[in-house]
């Protein structure tokens, strides 16, 4: 008895109707995973809103964006940037489930200190967006563009940037940051939640930062580094900036950057500026606690608003 089998037309249909159909899901997988990873990069920024206001709790105030002695004679004579350096993410450890690692840290040593070479490199998920490319490795903090610059410290990466507002007072040699930030995390900060006059809903805490514009850190800033772009050719509109933006950006309008405004994702894509790889936009940490997605296309004077803690700017929907 003969056998009969697939002729090779046969064969080729199924293998032609297989491919349609694999080319219809795939889309709908690759969208459920990057929902995955929006969602978790989400419960990140919930999680740090709760440890901020758990600090608050116990501090009386939140924690700085990071804490420089301006008046040290080893400050950085461009920016007043001096020990010790330590950023808000180190400073919210206790309250992130890493207290063991907060205890091998000596806050009375500069974040860069050799005793910490071994801890300040860690890497830590809660500062991680999963939807952001170029999270392999520390960071390597420098002194110049990344592929030139000397090495002057180790740090963890982190996603995530505090808000400084709408200024960017690292543009001058300032000893008190408090009389040009707007916004509620700057340098040796001591906001309260009755400073937030603009209302804790209504102010930008945190947002997204990922490195395919530039490298942050939950550690620290060294006085005399700079935050340069990955990838220049990519992003020529931006160009290396002071320390400080290790950890924190701004918004604008600010007068030493002709009132431009810089919306999370604008195209200008500064290495100060917030920015994500989600598509339309990046989320946020509000000062109640809350998430919220901001779109690229937002408007610039409500984005501005948002940024700021005490304009008496009113902010409608967005």
């Amino acid at each position: 008895m003969r056998r009969r089998g697939f002729t090779l037309i046969e064969l080729l249909v199924v293998i032609a109707i297989m491919g349609i159909l694999m080319a219809l899901l795939l889309p709908a997988v690759q969208q459920a995973r990057e929902a995955a990873r929006q969602t978790q990069c989400r419960n990140n920024l919930k999680q740090i809103g709760v440890a901020l206001h758990n600090y608050h709790d116990q501090h009386r105030v939140f924690p700085p964006a990071y804490i420089a002695d301006s008046l040290a004679s080893s400050r950085d004579p461009a920016t007043y940037d001096g020990p010790q350096g330590w950023a808000w993410g180190m400073m919210l450890l206790p309250f992130l489930d890493q207290a063991p690692l907060y205890n091998r840290l000596d806050s009375k040593l500069p974040a860069w200190d050799a005793a910490h070479a071994a801890w300040v490199q860690t890497s830590l998920e809660v500062f991680l967006c999963p939807s952001a490319t170029g999270n392999d490795g520390a960071v390597e903090v420098k002194d110049g563009p990344v592929a030139t610059g000397s090495t002057l410290a180790t740090f963890g990466r982190s996603n995530y940037v505090a808000n400084v507002g709408q200024e960017e007072p690292w543009a001058a040699a300032i000893e008190d940051w408090g009389k040009v930030a707007d916004g509620p995390l700057y340098r040796n900060s001591r906001t309260r939640v009755a400073d937030v006059t603009d209302g804790l809903t209504q102010t930008v805490f945190i947002g997204e930062h990922h490195p395919i514009i530039s490298n942050k850190t939950w550690v620290g800033v060294v006085p005399g580094a700079q935050v340069c772009p990955n990838d220049p050719d990519r992003f020529p509109g931006t160009t290396c900036d002071a320390a400080a933006t290790l950890v924190q950006v701004h918004s604008g309008p600010a007068a030493s950057e002709l009132d431009v405004i810089h919306a999370p994702n604008a195209p200008t894509c500064h290495v100060c500026q917030m920015y994500a790889e989600h598509v339309g936009g990046a989320n946020v940490l509000l000062g109640d606690g809350s998430v919220r997605f901001v779109s690229q296309f937002i408007n610039q004077d409500t984005w501005a608003a948002l940024c700021s803690r005490a304009e008496g700017e009113v902010v409608g929907d967005y």
